[in-house]
């Protein structure tokens, strides 16, 4: 098509500075805010917003973020499949169909580089597809840690192209060794650097893991796209603890050794010319919850103390907000929504958390921790919007039970059952949730029935996007949070939301009707809830990408 035909090479110029009409990045720039300039589309003109079009998708196990170039929307959806849409009218350009893996994971999207979109797939591989006809440039096969265990490696998160690298997060459940990063030559599709999540016995912190061989450590794994600071070449990665909590939870009779498991619950800081490790920040040691802070990493200049910083941001399933020093990745501060019930105190000089002792799993008590281990914060991204220095989250009053009975995910002998957040007696148990970074501390917030399933989009023209499960799209007022607009979806969103700009018409984008972990566990939560409520009648239209406009 003409379209394809006109479409330039993404430059590293374009990656640094991306034209305000594209969406080139999970959280739209390499500092991963997921803030648009783009202001057409605005507190006065919203109200005239409307479907502008409506592309079916095949539904699956999936949490597809689109990306736009140049009037091209690129998305990887269910079953590894790649597509190249007209982002103006939703027709199909191309279509990339990888070979049909049996349980294809749940991917969170592409990168783009040049005149290739790389993609990663559900065994492994990070495939170099050219952008303007989806044929096949390079196909890198990952060679995992441990062979044997091949299929409990995962792909989720969209890669990160730093330069002349393509940068790949891996997921590792209870895989011995553990998680890991890798970079892959962009042009020989060679594998160059790889970043171990896990630290070995024999390197830095590997006497923090209560004295267990290698091959009995596991878990770190590498759930969303990293961030990148050009200035100092390093790239931001939040890093999953580990499921076999049962040999931490006790410490052993060993002073040389401890339980923190690093890397786990790190923000880790690398180089991204040689993979090394320039700094990390364990935000939590020996996490017995899975109570994971392992989202994406915003770049934001902050005032602290008077002085301007570069911070490194991060909110994990217990919705704290921490900041961090980019450089050194000094502990700056943190700011706590009020939905956990685990830490009493964090320390305001060194971000170290002092924990209710009463809230240490043991199988032969009944506790009520929270928020429940999908987390009051999930995976869909935070925004930041630096017009009003807010961070606004999508955020689930949730809550479990451990104790002797429910599903065993940890390996401590607890038992995690459904359990309701003491905050929930309004029947409201979804919030959007503003936190004023300027001055640390919580700021407008917006209690809904059905709880935010979407990332958060800030923008230029002074509103914050919203989906949930009701199922609709919001628009509230970023400085007030003021409801302005909404419109049913009929499905439910999940994923990001993106705005991007074509021939002078600004558009924003939700993909619905996709199965994931975080709608089915937002599905449970409501269903525990309100048994045979909102999410019992609410219309299943099926997969697809709706795209509103003026």
């Amino acid at each position: 098509s003409e379209l394809l035909n006109n479409l330039s090479a993404v430059t590293d110029e374009m990656l640094r500075n991306p034209s305000d009409d594209d969406w080139l990045f999970s959280g739209r720039t390499y500092d991963g805010q997921s803030f648009s300039p783009l202001e057409k589309i605005n507190r006065e003109t919203v109200g005239d917003l409307a479907i502008a079009w409506r592309t079916p998708l095949r539904g699956g196990n999936s949490m597809p973020m689109p990306l736009v170039h140049q009037g091209v929307m690129f998305l990887h959806t269910f079953p590894d499949t790649v597509l190249a849409i007209d982002a103006t009218n939703g027709q199909v350009l191309w279509r990339h169909q990888y070979k049909l893996i049996k349980g294809s994971s749940q991917k969170m999207g592409l990168a783009l580089h040049g005149d290739k979109v790389l993609v990663p797939t559900s065994n492994l591989h990070v495939l170099a597809l050219y952008a303007k006809t989806g044929e096949l440039i390079w196909d890198h096969e990952i060679a995992p840690p441990t062979p044997a265990m091949r299929g409990q490696y995962n792909l989720r998160s969209a890669p990160l192209v730093v330069k002349d690298k393509v940068i790949q997060g891996v997921t590792a459940s209870f895989v011995p060794k553990g998680g890991f990063v890798l970079a892959i030559d962009l042009e020989s599709g060679e594998e160059d650097w790889r970043f171990n999540t896990i630290a070995r016995p024999d390197e830095a912190y590997g006497n923090s893991w209560n004295g267990l061989a290698m091959d009995k450590r596991s878990g770190g794994s590498i759930w969303h796209q990293g961030t990148y600071d050009a200035e100092l070449n390093l790239i931001y990665y939040g890093v999953a603890p580990t499921y076999d909590t049962g040999p931490l939870l006790h410490p052993v009779d060993d002073e040389s050794v401890n339980s923190n498991a690093l890397y786990t619950n790190c923000t880790v800081a690398i180089n991204a010319d040689t993979g090394e490790l320039v700094w990390h920040y364990q935000h939590m040691a020996n996490d017995q919850w899975d109570l994971d802070w392992v989202f994406e990493r915003q770049i934001v200049n902050v005032e602290v103390d008077g002085e301007t910083r570069k911070a490194v941001m991060n909110v994990g399933k217990m919705a704290i907000l921490e900041a961090l020093d980019a450089a050194t990745g000094e502990y700056l501060f943190s700011v706590d929504t009020g939905l956990q019930n685990v830490i009493t105190a964090i320390d305001p000089k060194t971000g170290a958390k002092t924990i209710d002792p009463g809230q240490i799993p043991d199988p032969e008590k009944t506790i009520l921790i929270c928020p429940s281990a999908s987390g009051a914060r999930s995976w869909p991204p935070t925004s930041y919007s630096p017009l009003t220095k807010l961070v606004s989250l999508p955020l689930t009053e949730s809550c479990m039970t451990m104790g002797k009975v429910g599903f065993r995910l940890l390996t401590s002998g607890v038992g995690i059952s459904g359990g309701v957040h003491p905050d929930t007696a309004d029947g409201k148990f979804g919030r959007v949730q503003a936190i004023d970074v300027a001055n640390q501390k919580l700021a407008w917030v917006h209690h809904q029935v059905t709880p935010p399933s979407t990332g958060l989009l800030a923008t230029g023209g002074g509103l914050v996007f919203s989906g949930d499960t009701e199922p609709s799209l919001k628009a509230f007022d970023d400085s007030s949070g003021e409801l302005l607009w909404q419109a049913a979806l009929d499905d439910s969103p999940s994923s990001g939301l993106i705005t991007y700009q074509v021939d002078e018409k600004q558009y924003v984008a939700v993909v619905v009707g996709m199965r994931n972990f975080h709608i089915d566990a937002l599905s449970g939560a409501l269903g525990a809830l309100a048994p045979g409520g909102r999410t019992a009648t609410a219309p299943k239209g099926g997969a697809a990408i709706w795209v509103f406009g003026l």
